[in-house]
């Protein structure tokens, strides 16, 4: 059975500071209807602007996903859009007072914590995938980034960091289903370098930072008064680093927490696809622009598939408008040239027909006797003739007249035919026939994916003597 959307039973609101403006804010969420997506509403502009979190909105990604729409924005949604991803919620509306979704403990438990508090429901709408139907990339060879995805019948994410440190060393973190999220990745904490934190201050970057809600890992030796400092500039007691090499502020939930976030960001990132997504990701030090550019690669290809042709109706129990016998009639062609079996449509400006793919075709003795594939030239020619029904029916007498290609462009092949497959053809007229010439688009299909898309230009002229 399909799997159903979900959201929240009912409201559940968070405080905090946000991670980076430090401004304290209030985050509610809500339930939102079917296909509503995850959606964030600024409740302290006029006019409660409402900003989708999808990739082709995120504007800014240095240190934090930043989504943005017109003159309203949200900072640090990674964590909370993880957090319903991994939980299966697909429609919420966050309210929020602020600009900045809290970091609380910079992991994205007290989020999922809030959403199970709340409870889930299922909807009536059947759950959006996405499968991912080939291999996609991004890469960064400069900053040795690299995220590849393949087919797979279902989410599986890899993460590989190396920052050529010490303490942190070579940590490698796998998710191989996503109900494993909320016990084995949400409470895994943001991470940042010592020698980052003084940077990240003097650039206002980490207002609302302080050592609750950051693994601070200790790339170099520092002395204890150095610390104090440190101390003092989150107004917090003294600290110490522990023997694995960072403060001793919090204790690791997992030897490989730093991977570990890492990969729940890109979960959260990834959630900005707008449906979910089923294939192998394999992520080698990203990061949030990384992980972004990655998400607008699959939002494209997402958009794309949702605009993808339709293959024309075609029932083998109803009876052809044309059938063989009929199209003899129309067309010269004869065997083993005549490549179409029937004409299941027509209109003024379409015509669609089949032909049957069979291996009595005598083409393939030769093109392969190994690996029998319809000749590319011969999809062409089978496009034409369905073409052909639909220009030579719009004279009174078409057996005195003959099709003559003049042009063929932007022909496409995307996928090989061969025997046993049924060619739904699709020819539409683009233009109307102007003093015997024909502009027309061509389309094949085996099942639901196009195999051929070309253009025509032919030409319609008199049998010499007729």
């Amino acid at each position: 059975m399909a799997e159903k959307q979900r959201t929240v039973a009912k409201p559940v609101s968070l405080r905090g500071r946000g991670l980076h403006s430090g401004v304290e804010v209030e985050v509610t969420i809500c339930p939102a209807p079917e296909n509503h997506g995850y959606q964030f509403k600024r409740t302290d502009i006029a006019g409660n602007p409402v900003i989708r979190a999808l990739a082709e909105y995120v504007k800014i990604t240095e240190r934090s996903t930043t989504i943005v729409d017109k003159d309203a924005s949200i900072t640090t949604v990674e964590h909370l859009l993880a957090a319903l991803y991994g939980l299966g919620v697909d429609n919420a509306l966050m309210e929020i007072n602020g600009p900045e979704v809290p970091i609380i403990d910079g992991s994205a438990k007290p989020f999922v914590d809030a959403i199970l508090s709340a409870g889930i429901v299922e909807q009536q709408a059947d759950r959006i995938f996405y499968p991912i139907p080939e291999k996609v990339e991004f890469r960064d060879a400069a900053a040795g980034i690299e995220i590849i995805a393949y087919p797979d019948d279902d989410l599986y994410i890899d993460v590989h960091i190396d920052y050529n440190s010490r303490v942190l060393g070579h940590q490698f973190a796998s998710l191989k289903n996503i109900s494993s999220f909320e016990k084995e990745f949400s409470a895994c904490r943001t991470f940042v370098f010592l020698h980052e934190i003084e940077f990240l201050r003097k650039n206002n970057l980490i207002k609302g930072g302080d050592l609750d809600n950051a693994i601070v890992i200790m790339d170099r030796m520092v002395p204890q008064d150095e610390l104090d400092r440190l101390a003092e500039l989150f107004n917090k007691p003294k600290v110490k680093v522990k023997p694995e090499g960072i403060l001793n502020n919090v204790d690791l939930a997992f030897a490989n927490e730093p991977a570990r976030h890492k990969l729940l960001d890109v979960i959260g990132d990834l959630a900005l696809c707008g449906v979910r997504l089923k294939g192998r990701i394999i992520a080698s030090k990203p990061g949030h622009h990384a992980n972004v550019e990655f998400a607008k690669i699959l939002r494209k290809n997402i958009k794309a598939s949702h605009n993808k042709p339709l293959p024309p109706d075609y029932d083998a129990d109803k009876e052809p408008l044309f059938d063989i016998n009929q199209i003899q009639k129309i067309l010269p062609h004869r065997n083993p040239f005549l490549l179409v079996d029937k004409i299941t449509y027509m209109d003024k400006w379409v015509v669609n027909g089949i032909k049957n793919v069979t291996m009595n075709e005598s083409f393939f003795a030769g093109h392969f006797p190994e690996e029998p594939i319809m000749p590319g030239v011969l999809q062409i020619e089978a496009l034409a003739q369905v073409g052909g029904v639909l220009l030579l029916s719009s004279v009174p007498d078409p057996e005195n007249y003959l099709i003559y290609f003049l042009r063929i462009d932007t022909v496409r092949f995307k996928r090989k035919v061969v025997p046993g497959d049924t060619l739904n053809i699709r020819m539409i007229l683009t233009e109307p026939i102007k003093r015997g010439i024909a502009l027309c688009k061509g389309e094949g299909f085996v099942g639901d994916q196009m195999v051929i898309e070309a253009a025509f230009m032919a030409q319609l002229a008199r049998k010499p003597g007729s």
